[in-house]
């Protein structure tokens, strides 16, 4: 048995970073089902091929919320949090061979760095895995779905548009900066660590809300 793990929301200002991973004995199915990277099926192809997933094999999600982010990233940079996350994730299902999606730039670094977390399991980390390998494709999926049912949930809780989550996204970014704005904190859900934000709080901060 072997599997494969996957993330996301690495890059997005809002919302959770979450992990996927799933185990298999054989990516015949998978192949079947039609599993790509997650990017490259539509939304409705995915929730299709998650169920599919999550009902025919061993899986598993590790979700870092925002505020854990941030917090976390006061003492390790976001691809530590995320080797850690991706440690968590295998060691959690029944596979002695693991295919990763590689943050890093270097993968052999991450594989070693990823295999002394994940004692008696054999690493292999590429870049561009998730178009490579479908078991990793299958996590990539798990894990974009889980994260879409969460910001669903948090656009649920504004009331409002907070797009995808990204910072490429003006309708993340606008409603983030209003909600400073008139409130002079970020909202729930933001991760305040990054740059972009930090900078309207800095700004809101040494502002008054008429000067905007």
């Amino acid at each position: 048995m072997y599997s494969g793990v996957d993330e996301a929301g690495r890059g997005s200002v809002m919302g959770p970073l979450v992990v996927g991973a799933v185990a298999v004995e054989s990516d015949e199915p998978l192949k079947a089902m039609g599993v790509r990277d997650s990017k490259k099926l539509t939304p409705k192809a995915r929730e299709r091929i998650y169920e599919q997933i999550t009902g025919s094999y061993t899986w598993t999600t590790v979700i870092a919320s925002a505020s854990e982010i941030d917090r976390r990233r006061k003492e390790m940079s976001l691809n530590d949090v995320e080797l850690h996350m991706f440690a968590e994730a295998v060691n959690g299902l029944p596979a002695g061979q693991v295919y990763a999606d590689c943050p890093d730039v270097n993968e052999e670094a991450f594989t070693r760095r990823l295999d002394a977390l994940a004692p008696g399991k054999a690493i292999i980390a590429k870049h561009k895995a998730d178009d490579t390998y479908p078991v990793v494709s299958a996590a990539s999926i798990v894990a974009k779905v889980t994260r879409d049912r969460m910001m669903d949930d948090i656009r649920a809780e504004f009331g409002a548009d907070i797009g995808s989550g990204y910072p490429s996204d003006h309708y993340t970014m606008d409603f983030i900066a209003a909600w400073i704005r008139e409130n002079g904190v970020a909202p729930e859900h933001v991760r305040c660590s990054w740059e972009p934000v930090r900078q309207m709080l800095s700004v809101r901060k040494n502002t008054k809300i008429s000067d905007w």
